[in-house]
């Protein structure tokens, strides 16, 4: 099972929904990171569960537990390992999927994958839960990032097709029992140009491969994306222009990405992501071991859209994969001194 992202900074995922934990590993950090907390919590909440009506109502704290690497509020240069303990589980929810899949969720193909040695409750390791560890990486690098001046900032562009009323559809998927999904913008200012490389370790190939570690992702574009293809080249090519000694485009239908390399531009994409599979409505589905049809409902605390969580989770993932490209070249500022170490 992959679930490591990164070539100079390494970052490993792991644990389950309804296991003790779940967490993360990063190695290669840079020593002397300054990492805020509260920041970092405040992050962390946002993706949280049971936060509004529009949420799952399992409530968890979601407050990391640092078992090493950072140290006074720095990085200390080794591995930081960081967990989450679950404490508001409900597995006996999960009873009828030891042998009824549920359709839209990971659990059919899971079984075939690792022949019915997953761990299935509450989705197991294929949990949208497992996005709280990437939001703990995340957060450092974005802060990292923030250091260098470089931001990532994602926001909500529509949900259900509606960018007026985004609430008024979740509220409708509720009361009919379903769940809605949508689409998040995110930008990314002040990237300098000449960061990536063509062809497979392209900045689209690697925020494209954090994104979609993200479950509930389907699809994403960068610039015009698919709109392009219905652009003639005159249309969709950016003039080039000095503004005093910096070269920007006129426009940015490129989303700040040209051959896999960042042009300066602001870099822009856009995630779609999929409604929530677990819904109160009765679905058609299969047993394993009698091998029927059968009709089933999913039990369970779940979220009608799981959009207005995914917003940091986005945020986190971009941040990873851009933090990862510009490890080598990243100064971070050095708040433990020579003096301070003296002190000691």
């Amino acid at each position: 099972m992959a679930s490591e992202f990164g070539k100079n900074i390494r970052v490993s995922i792991f644990g389950e929904s309804h296991g003790a934990a779940v967490g993360v590993s990063i190695d290669g950090m840079p020593a002397g990171v300054s990492v805020d907390m509260e920041r970092l919590q405040h992050f962390l909440d946002r993706r949280a569960p049971g936060r509004s009506r529009f949420t799952t109502a399992r409530r968890e704290e979601d407050r990391p537990e640092f078992l090493c690497g950072i140290r006074g509020g720095v990085t200390c240069g080794t591995p930081i390992t960081a967990i989450i303990r679950n404490r508001d589980t409900r597995s006996g929810d999960y009873s009828q999927m030891e042998n009824i899949p549920r359709p839209g969720h990971a659990d059919y193909a899971a079984r075939m994958r690792y022949g019915g040695n997953e761990d299935c409750r509450g989705g197991g390791h294929f949990s949208g839960r497992l996005t709280a560890p990437l939001c703990i990486a995340g957060g450092i690098f974005l802060q990292a990032l923030e250091a260098e001046e470089i931001t990532v900032r994602a926001r909500i562009l529509e949900i259900g097709g509606n960018a007026e009323d985004p609430r008024g559809e979740i509220e409708k998927a509720m009361a009919e029992k379903d769940s809605v999904g949508g689409i998040i913008e995110c930008v990314v200012d002040g990237m300098p140009p000449g960061i990536g490389d063509p062809i497979y370790d392209g900045l689209e190939n690697r925020i494209s491969l954090a994104v979609f570690g993200i479950p509930a992702v389907k699809g994403i574009e960068f610039g015009r994306g698919f709109e392009a293809a219905r652009l003639r080249g005159s249309e969709n090519n950016d003039a080039f222009y000095f503004d005093g000694g910096t070269v920007k485009t006129r426009t940015n239908n490129h989303g700040g990405i040209l051959g896999g390399i960042s042009s300066g531009m602001p870099i822009v994409f856009r995630v779609a992501v999929k409604p929530t599979p677990s819904i109160g409505k009765e679905q058609d589905s299969i047993r394993y071991d009698t091998g029927e049809n059968v009709k089933m409902t999913v039990q369970g605390r779940h979220d009608p859209c799981i959009v207005p969580r995914a917003v940091p989770c986005v945020e986190a993932a971009a941040a990873m994969a851009i933090y990862d490209l510009t490890a080598g070249e990243i100064r971070p500022e050095r708040e433990y001194r020579m003096e301070d170490r003296n002190n000691e």
